[in-house]
């Protein structure tokens, strides 16, 4: 096997991708069964203590393990969401799309409009010029223009903390905030189109829903599909919000799952950031950006243990995944290894190398590299 140095340029023809992208049905099934299953049983086995004659102290001693376990299992499920949202979990797209809604529903996010959302990222992953990252960096010079308390505030709003109300938000009040505004400006449209139609007394648009029903001011409802992904999520959400609820007991659910929900989805959120915020990420702008140098030098991979590797679904393996992301995740740890030799500029984090990757929050447009402030 011939070794690449850092000086050795390298061609996407150069990797062996193809016999990875083989899809199975089987084994998605079991990663999807193998992932859902215990995140039941735990919630039952919650249910069980809270109805014990145990103490609070003791019932709060016994729930805490298996709150943990419960984050890893929904960190996992997000991954195994994402795989859907790529089409690369299962062989056919229905599945990837059924599969993938229901995987949402659990994580409470609406699957489809973050998949395409999330597309974007692949699509410009290393052009900052373009997409500015997970976290919306602002260049150096912008930053560099703000008032005193204008850069504290940036600073502030990207410190590694704010991953826990972040992540709050991310997963339990931006989807219903999304609905909300999607059917205000529903309600709105339809009633400024009334009034225009019987100025004009021509009410054909009166009944266009389809360009009708759109949120053009969140993340979620640039289209019909993705709006119907969005209600369908929430009504299944709110639902078993309130039957969970019903059983548990209202203030056990919700204490558990806020803290499941959060801490959570502060890990991939972490994860996704430091996977492409690092010292060294490549950082260029349109005219000069490469999609190869993009995926491979502009996507850290993480040295994890095995175990945390596994509630990852391998996503550790990062600059294979840009590279390709028809990879099913069942096959990207081998694809990283076949193909190793030909990563020699893509960066390798470890676990205490994450907190220093929260200081690359600004874009030097003249470097044409990730900054500090």
């Amino acid at each position: 096997m011939v070794e690449f140095t850092k000086n050795q340029a390298i061609k996407r023809s150069d990797f062996v991708i193809a016999p990875y992208l083989h899809r199975s049905n089987a084994k998605a099934s079991w990663q999807v069964l193998i992932t859902i299953l215990p995140i039941a049983g735990l919630w039952i086995l919650i249910e069980s203590i809270s109805k014990s004659g145990l103490s609070d102290f003791l019932k709060i001693l016994q729930i805490a393990p298996f709150l943990v376990l419960l984050t890893l299992l929904s960190s996992r499920t997000f991954s195994l969401m994402h795989d859907c949202g790529h089409g690369s979990l299962f062989r056919t797209p229905w599945l990837n799309r059924l599969v993938g809604f229901f995987l949402g529903v659990i994580n409470a996010i609406p699957q489809h409009p973050w998949s395409r959302d999330h597309a974007f990222h692949h699509k410009h992953n290393g052009n900052w010029e373009i997409y500015r990252g997970p976290i919306d960096v602002l260049t150096l010079e912008d930053y560099q223009a703000l008032p005193r308390t204008s850069k504290f505030l940036y600073s502030v709003s990207r410190h590694w903390l704010m991953l826990f109300p972040g992540g709050f938000f991310y997963l339990v009040i931006k989807p219903r905030v999304a609905l909300l505004m999607a059917t205000a400006h529903f309600f709105w449209s339809l009633l400024t189109e009334f009034v225009h139609s019987c100025i004009k007394r021509d009410f054909v648009n009166l009944f266009r829903f389809k360009t009708r029903f759109k949120a053009y001011h969140t993340g979620y409802g640039d289209t019909l599909p993705e709006n119907m992904d969005l209600i369908f999520n929430n009504l299944l959400v709110i639902t078993s919000w309130v039957l969970m609820g019903r059983w548990l007991g209202f203030a056990l659910f919700l204490t558990c799952y806020s803290l499941v929900m959060t801490s959570s989805a502060a890990i991939f959120i972490c994860i996704f950031f430091v996977q492409h915020n690092f010292k060294g990420s490549y950082a260029n702008a349109t005219t000069q950006w490469s999609s190869l140098r993009g995926a491979i030098e502009g996507s850290s991979n993480l040295n994890l243990p095995g175990l945390l590797n596994w509630f990852l679904a391998d996503i550790s393996y990062h600059s294979i995944h840009h590279l390709c992301d028809r990879i099913p995740n069942y096959n990207l740890r081998n694809c990283h290894n076949r193909n190793k030799h030909l990563l020699a500029n893509a960066k390798y984090l470890r676990i205490r190398d994450i907190p220093g990757c929260f200081k690359y929050i600004l874009w030097d447009r003249k470097a044409q590299q990730l900054s500090t402030t």
